[in-house]
């Protein structure tokens, strides 16, 4: 089914304002006259190239990039004895890498030589500290790597971010 350009608009306009693809099948059908089903409509915003994030989703991103903020400005003024006038604690060690996470967030790394039957491959590490190997095959199948402990599981919150990390690495890096 071809739309018009106009049609094509206001698609984008409702993903990017968060509507779900239920929410986005009513209005086309509503507004422009187009019965299609949910799958139909699901390929049509795929098909656009639109990013879609369901509402609550999005929501939930914002409450957790806002918590983020406020505890990073907390962290800058602390009145930690630990903590020297020049803002750095004295006890950290200078030749610490900079790229190192701090507590409570995610950081993932790909590797120069990509593991065999791999696509791209590399290592996460959550805000637990707990490191795990990760590996995207061809075909398009992301999978984590146990570690030394094999019942681990990674909250699903950093779950989310090292997904949302990885697709902006990938993307940086042209796959």
């Amino acid at each position: 089914m071809q739309l018009s350009a106009e049609q094509i608009e206001k698609v984008s306009g409702w993903v990017a304002a968060g509507e779900s693809i239920a929410n986005i099948q009513n209005l086309l059908k509503d507004k422009c006259g187009l019965p299609m089903t949910y799958m139909d409509v699901r390929f049509l915003v795929d098909d656009l190239g639109v990013n879609y994030q369901d509402s609550s989703e999005l929501a939930e991103l914002e409450k957790e990039a806002a918590e983020r903020k406020a505890a990073a400005a907390q962290d800058e003024h602390s009145n930690d004895p630990s903590v020297s006038a020049g803002g750095k604690n004295p006890a950290q060690d200078e030749s610490a890498p900079e790229s190192a996470p701090s507590a409570g967030s995610v950081s993932i790394e790909v590797d120069a030589v990509i593991r065999p039957g791999s696509l791209v491959s590399g290592t996460v590490l959550f805000s637990d500290g707990v490191q795990l190997g990760w590996q995207l095959s061809s075909t398009g199948q992301l999978g984590l790597i146990p570690g030394d402990n094999t019942e681990y599981r990674p909250s699903n919150e950093d779950l989310q971010s090292f997904q949302t990390q990885l697709q902006g690495v990938l993307e940086q890096k042209g796959f």
